[in-house]
């Protein structure tokens, strides 16, 4: 059995920080202790001036894999993400062709046995007509099912009423969505076509996909779960107005509505249009700063339960297009848990704060067996965090498959040293070992 002592490490877990020794054995934890641990193991790793984290649990991604391989794969998304100290990602349904069928969803589960990094799950996707299909879906081994309440990257818009009812009456899972009502953005869409032509501005795209958009799909999700009891988590909250959908009074684990943030809703703003171009054109888009501020907010005081990366990769071809034909979406896995670092470091958040956010609550909502905890008898997923190492974000340090990124030639406070998935020291200091893959992730359903 492989065995490695971290000694001497800031252990970052539940809310605090302390100074202790964390023995692995095999895939889990079998030791924390303030005190020395002796014996005889195969790798010591000095932890002096360094924080432990938990591995974050992204839980959405796109990983482009089938169909859409030429933008990103499982293999190389995972290497980024397992770089960027994440440890686990659940991803979503829109590939090609898309994931609506048990046997499309076992596809995914094959490809990333063999070539996953990182743990992983995939979204059973819901379409107009196959409610059957989903409702087949074994909570204990699949996140849980995906439903587009709104056109994004992909063909997957579920927009009949009927349809909508009967999947929040009747799935058992819990459901996530992306909230952006189709005929508000229609409307909006013909609007500013109309002033400006086929040559519209970027800096329109949050004015198209505005508040209302938003609020309007979000707050019928909402009352939808509501009179069904449905379990739901509301994707990448990006306005201010729809944190009321949300409360932080009851407690996590018997919240039946959450909600969930996503790095570059917390890092950029409006503002940024002017420099970053369609490289920071998401769905639903980057708003103003007001809604960046209230968002932040909104994750610190527990509105927002948590936080993830929506990576999702384009080419820079793709993205170079005119604002109506450059598709949304961005890679992140790299470096969203140092952004959120250099959130702490500014003073807007903590590191304790962004545990809870990326592990903790993410393995709370969705039921994941043994991960998201610094614990013994958990799986020793963990990340080793230098919080005084710079490290500047360049095109040659990039892992993505596109090899670009919103964040290049930001300089980041802080550096990932090392990563540990499953007991395996699968990343450290710039190096992969991929000898071992990631485990398929299951649920205490």
């Amino acid at each position: 059995m492989s065995t490695i002592l971290i000694q001497n490490v800031s252990i970052v877990n539940q809310g605090k920080t302390t100074i202790g020794n964390v023995l692995i054995e095999g895939t889990k934890i079998s030791t924390i202790s303030k005190e020395e641990i002796k014996g005889n193991f195969k790798q010591i790793i000095d932890g002096k001036n360094l924080h432990l984290i938990p591995g974050m649990i992204d839980d959405q991604v796109h990983f482009r894999e089938p169909g859409l391989t030429h933008k990103a794969n499982i293999e190389t998304e995972s290497r980024a993400a397992v770089a960027g100290g994440i440890t686990s990602f659940m991803e979503m349904p829109n590939t090609v062709p898309n994931t609506v069928t048990q046997e499309l969803l076992a596809d995914k589960y094959v490809i990333a046995q063999n070539n996953s990094l990182a743990n992983y799950s995939f979204y059973m996707g819901a379409t107009n007509n196959n409610l059957d299909e989903v409702l087949k879906t074994d909570p204990s081994t699949v996140c849980g099912v995906k439903i587009f309440m709104g056109s994004s990257t992909g063909n997957m818009l579920v927009d009949n009423k009927s349809t909508l009812e009967d999947i929040f009456k009747n799935c058992k899972l819990l459901i996530a969505t992306h909230c952006e009502d189709e005929q508000t953005i229609i409307n909006n869409t013909a609007l500013f076509k109309q002033k400006y032509g086929e040559n519209l501005p970027i800096k329109y795209h949050p004015l198209i996909r505005n508040e209302e958009a938003c609020y309007k799909s979000s707050s019928m999700a909402a009352d939808l779960a509501a009179k069904h009891n449905t379990r739901l988590h509301i994707l990448h909250i990006s306005t201010e107005k729809e944190l009321a959908l949300f409360n932080n009074t009851t407690p996590l684990k018997e919240k039946r509505i959450t909600a969930e943030a996503c790095i570059h809703h917390l890092w950029f703003n409006d503002s940024y249009y002017d420099s970053k171009g369609t490289l920071i054109k998401w769905n639903p888009a980057v708003k103003t700063e007001n809604d960046r501020a209230a968002i932040l907010n909104a994750v610190n005081n527990n509105i927002i339960d948590v936080i993830a990366t929506d990576h999702a990769p384009h080419t820079i071809e793709e993205k170079n297009n005119p604002y109506f034909k450059a598709p949304s979406g961005g890679p992140l896995v790299q470096h969203a848990i140092l952004a959120l670092l250099e959130l702490a470091k500014k003073g807007e958040t903590t590191i304790e704060k962004i545990v809870e956010k990326t592990s903790h609550s993410v393995a709370d909502i969705y039921q994941i067996n043994k991960r998201g905890y610094i614990k013994e008898g958990y799986y020793a997923d963990l990340v080793l965090v230098n919080l005084n190492k710079t490290q500047k974000v360049t095109k040659d340090s990039l892992y993505y498959k596109c090899g670009w990124s919103p964040f290049e030639n930001q300089e980041f406070n802080s550096t990932i040293k090392c990563t540990i998935v499953n007991g395996h020291l699968a990343y450290c200091n710039g190096a992969f070992n991929t000898n071992k893959k990631g485990m398929r992730l299951t649920f205490n359903r």
